[in-house]
């Protein structure tokens, strides 16, 4: 067994919805300092709703930072002794019986099968659904994708050998096989989280077998042995242990030092997420939530909006704003909740936690006097609401309030005034971590794990940069701001008719 002493690396594959990186680790999970090599790619949108991936393209893009790392490693190479992988959640490839795509990668934030999100509501019983996958009907998941997918593709649809995520079409380009871990299959919204095997009621409705689904491991059984093409493109990959690829979301809550429980990881990234880690069987979602698993025996339990990163850049470009650093310090020279402003960011569709998926933003209060840096500031102000409310249900349904926020995601890095407002509406401190990259570090230390280099990721403590302290007089001001979004959101979205 190799101890976190010995001269050895973990190379880890981050594929992100913007961007693919690869980054090194020793084995004690710190990583190597020179060897970062990332790859951003174009997000199709060429459909209304549709936010996919040609699938070559993001492939070349990982294959590129692979080889981009190894260069930079040199002779660091050859003591690579494991390649983990964490990529985005829920995305779906059809691939035929050659496990070639039929499909673009259909990521997360296409809304395109929100209509047949909503049929399967009517055809089927969501609320059982919810409570034995952990997931919503939602045009997120894959059972609203391929049922949208068998409509407006049939050809597609019928001709496909199997259904699968970004990471097991990779490793099968790889390897000639894959592993779907239950921390990607529990994404799907098909896994039955307790059972730990495929929901047959919803293959039955979507008329699927299971054989056209991917075989089902855990995290620690690996793939060896590259096709010889990858063997010799990188020889000191070729026999080493791929780890299957894992959730995003689950390996930064990993990297965050938010296993052990009482810690909240908050990431603001393309889009943001609050989670703790539980037992799988801890606890029951409450409607607005979602529980997916790590592994066999822990589960993560929180929620996501589909807006994050994406709504600041957003809104850099519409209102054409020159700087946005020198546009984010002007808003926060202003007062919180000034402006006169309500916004819903739903950019994308509202996942957690009304799960509208065909929910779009609004902007009310708009006046001939209105600037950009209060536009700006609202809807910065208005995401750290909805990930306020979202922490509020997730501390309700812990029964506990005793809870800390670790931090972490581009977009809160670089927001100072959105990392100051979240701590506001939530009172309490948000510590923002020292590793930028919490998504990398924790499919490093889930494969330390699994070679038994590290006992337990769950006595990772989170190393942090700087605490951003709440202000009570600030946070009374966003509550009242946060009834008043709930009253637009009751208005828009919660009317029967509209």
């Amino acid at each position: 067994m190799m101890r976190a002493s010995d001269d050895g690396y973990v190379l880890t594959l981050d594929i992100g919805t913007s961007s693919v990186r690869a980054l090194l680790y020793d084995l004690a999970g710190n990583a190597v300092d020179d060897v970062h090599a990332q790859q951003s790619y174009a997000l199709r949108m060429e459909e209304p709703g549709e936010v996919a991936v040609e699938p070559a393209m993001l492939m070349q893009a990982t294959c590129l930072v692979i080889d981009e790392a190894l260069a930079a490693a040199g002779e660091r190479a050859a003591r690579i002794v494991a390649v983990a992988t964490d990529t985005f959640w829920h995305s779906l490839i059809a691939l035929d019986e050659h496990d070639q795509p039929l499909t673009t990668v259909i990521t997360w934030a296409d809304t395109r099968p929100s209509a047949a999100a909503q049929e399967l509501e009517h055809r089927l019983a969501g609320e059982a659904i919810h409570r034995r996958t952990g997931a919503r009907l939602h045009a997120s998941y894959w059972p609203a994708k391929l049922l949208w997918l068998s409509q407006h593709d049939p050809q597609a649809y019928e001709r496909a050998a199997s259904f699968v995520s970004f990471g097991e079409y990779f490793h099968r380009q790889l390897f000639g096989r894959a592993v779907c871990s239950l921390c990607m299959a529990s994404g799907t919204g098909l896994l039955l989280t307790r059972e730990q095997k495929w929901d047959m009621e919803q293959l039955h409705a979507l008329g699927l077998s299971p054989e056209r689904l991917p075989p089902l491991g855990d995290l620690d059984e690996s793939l060896r042995g590259l096709v010889p093409a990858y063997a010799s493109r990188w020889p000191a990959l070729r026999d080493v242990p791929w780890f299957p690829a894992l959730g995003d979301g689950a390996t930064a809550n990993v990297g965050s030092g938010c296993v052990a429980s009482g810690r909240v990881a908050l990431t603001v990234g393309t889009s943001s997420a609050v989670r703790v880690c539980v037992a799988p069987d801890a606890i029951e979602p409450p409607d607005g939530l979602w529980l997916y698993l790590l592994d066999a025996r822990r589960a993560i339990f929180g929620g996501a909006l589909s807006e994050g990163g994406n709504l600041v850049a957003w809104l850099e470009h519409t209102l054409r704003l020159e700087d946005l650093d020198t546009a984010q310090a002007a808003a926060s020279s202003l007062p919180p909740d000034g402006h006169g402003l309500t916004v819903l960011p739903y950019l994308s569709g509202e996942r957690s936690t009304g799960w509208h998926g065909s929910a779009r933003a609004t902007i009310a209060g708009l006046a001939v006097h209105t600037t950009p840096e209060e536009i700006l500031r609202a809807g910065i102000e208005s995401l750290a609401y909805r990930i306020a409310v979202v922490f509020r249900v997730m501390e309700k349904a812990l029964g506990t309030s005793e809870l800390s926020v670790i931090a972490s995601g581009g977009t809160l890095e670089n927001s100072p005034l959105l990392r100051q407002i979240i701590a506001d509406a939530v009172g309490l401190p948000v510590s923002l971590l020292l590793d930028r990259e919490a998504s990398a570090r924790g499919g490093a230390l889930l494969a330390l794990e699994a070679l038994g280099v590290i006992d337990n990721v769950a006595r990772i403590q989170p190393q942090i940069d700087s605490v951003t302290q709440p202000d009570s007089a600030r946070g009374a001001i966003y509550q009242r701001a946060i009834d008043r979004q709930n009253r637009l959101y009751q208005l828009l979205l919660d009317s029967p008719g509209l």
